[in-house]
């Protein structure tokens, strides 16, 4: 567009440009610039189309497609000088390739409007996004996986509202993040296959008068096929919803696995240390070893929350087909990526290098009563009790030990008997923590046979 045109962009509809308030409402390049990639890729494929059908000239096509691959080189390298009064991606393209091969630039927009051209940059974008999550999150399970293996019989105290519950063993918590991960994995995996149609032939939103073939370029762009309908093809932001929907998911994963380690790494429970490359100190208190790139994957979720929010609120009310406000939708779906992305590559770091401190964690795994679920099992396996009596039981030997401040395995026969007369020694075996993991061997249990049988499983599947 040239200097003294400022509404060329509009054609002839327009007498007079735009206010600047409403050049600076309006303008996404500051945003969409990093949909150049993408948009490039598209208008080639869109110009060879247009030639394999004869609706433009294979020269013109030529031409358009190496002009764009010299746009390409020059956004790459920092070079372009991008244009608010140009508005968006596309037209800055459009503009600067007609000032590098003139007259054919012009016949790139035939038969495509920018709102399929931008739910398909977008689409494109999105997809690129879900396969590199998808490999960020497979690096930070392999890394929960080392750790489960490091510690498989390691015992810690497994927790219900942050109070003692009952022992379990280190690999088996540590591979309660590595589920949730590889169900985030499933998420993406989902929404990227739903996602995969392309809407580039939609035009404006009602299709092309053009003998334009939509498989073409579906297929030259990797989609599996072409939206169905034009109409949905340019309204349709919910690839961009579900993506924020799976990526708020993993954030909330990746935040309670935060919030455990920074909790770990407290002088009150010493169970982790995290290394110097994750940590920070502080400016007075030479002392503090701070888990500040935990904390900040932890406060990262708030702003993958906050851009599915936003994105929901904006298309809420929307009319078919496409407004103004889907202008609004890219700025959060960038935004949570990064954050997503930096967030779990960081926790592939912290979980890598952290060290757990196994002394403590044995030493916790018998505090609390932490196997009198195990005292209420072997009545009722040993002495055919009903479990709710041994829970009765079991509690008044806990209160009994409360009295006389001491855990189960240091009260004597006798005080065992004083609450219930058919006691015998055996009963001891039951108290002792790495006992009472090991028992647990149910399917999904904490025992470290079946943690073992579940890091060779995983290893098999993340390769």
């Amino acid at each position: 567009m040239s200097k003294d045109s400022p509404n060329a962009m509009w054609g002839g509809r327009f007498a007079e440009g735009p206010d600047a308030i409403m050049e600076a409402i309006n303008a996404s390049i500051g945003f969409d610039q990093r949909l150049a990639g993408h948009d490039i890729r598209g208008s080639r494929a869109h110009a060879a189309m247009l030639a394999a059908q004869g609706i433009i000239s294979d020269s013109d096509a030529q031409a358009i497609r190496e002009g764009l691959l010299t746009v390409l080189s020059e956004i790459e390298s920092g070079e372009f000088d991008f244009s608010t009064a140009l508005e968006d991606i596309h037209m800055n393209v459009e503009a600067r390739l007609k000032e590098i091969v003139g007259e054919p630039a012009g016949r790139l927009h035939t038969a495509r409007s920018r709102n399929d051209q931008v739910a398909t940059d977008f689409r494109m974008w999105v997809r690129d996004q879900l396969d590199a999550l998808d490999g960020a999150l497979a690096g930070l399970s392999r890394a929960l996986l080392a750790q489960a293996e490091a510690g498989a019989d390691w015992v810690m105290p497994g927790f219900t509202h942050l109070q003692v519950a009952q022992p379990v063993t280190w690999g088996h918590h540590l591979l309660a993040y590595v589920e949730m991960f590889a169900r985030d994995r499933s998420r993406f995996s989902d929404a990227r296959a739903r996602m995969n149609e392309c809407p580039l032939g939609a035009a404006a939103l009602a299709g092309t008068s053009f003998p334009i073939d939509r498989e073409m370029t579906s297929e030259a762009l990797g989609f599996d096929r072409p939206c169905a309908n034009s109409i949905d093809a340019v309204s349709d932001r919910d690839f961009a919803m579900e993506f924020l929907s799976a990526a708020s998911i993993c954030a909330v994963h990746l935040s309670r696995l935060a919030e455990e380690l920074v909790i770990w790494s407290t002088a009150q429970f010493r169970f982790v240390e995290m290394s110097d490359r994750f940590s920070t100190g502080s400016s007075i208190m030479p002392q503090k070893r701070n888990p500040d790139a935990a904390e900040l994957v932890r406060a990262k979720s708030g702003r993958v929350l906050g851009a599915t929010v936003s994105l929901f609120t904006v298309m809420k009310g929307l009319p078919l087909t496409y407004s103004k406000d889907m202008q609004e939708d890219k700025e959060q779906v960038f935004d949570a990526a990064d954050s997503l992305m930096l967030a779990i590559a960081a926790m592939e770091g912290i979980v890598r290098d952290m060290c757990a401190n196994v002394a403590e964690l044995e030493a916790a795994a018998a505090a609390g009563f932490s196997t009198a679920t195990d005292l209420a099992d072997w009545l009722v396996r040993e002495r055919g009790m009903p479990f709710r009596e041994a829970h009765r039981v079991t509690g008044s030997l806990v209160a009994l030990a409360e009295s006389k401040r001491c855990g189960l395995p240091a009260l004597s026969m006798e005080d065992m008997a004083s609450v219930y007369t058919d006691m015998d020694e055996g009963v001891f075996d039951v108290l002792e923590p790495k006992r009472s993991v090991a028992s647990r061997t149910s399917l999904g249990g904490t025992a470290p046979v079946r943690v073992r049988e579940e890091i060779a499983r995983w290893k098999e599947v993340l390769g």
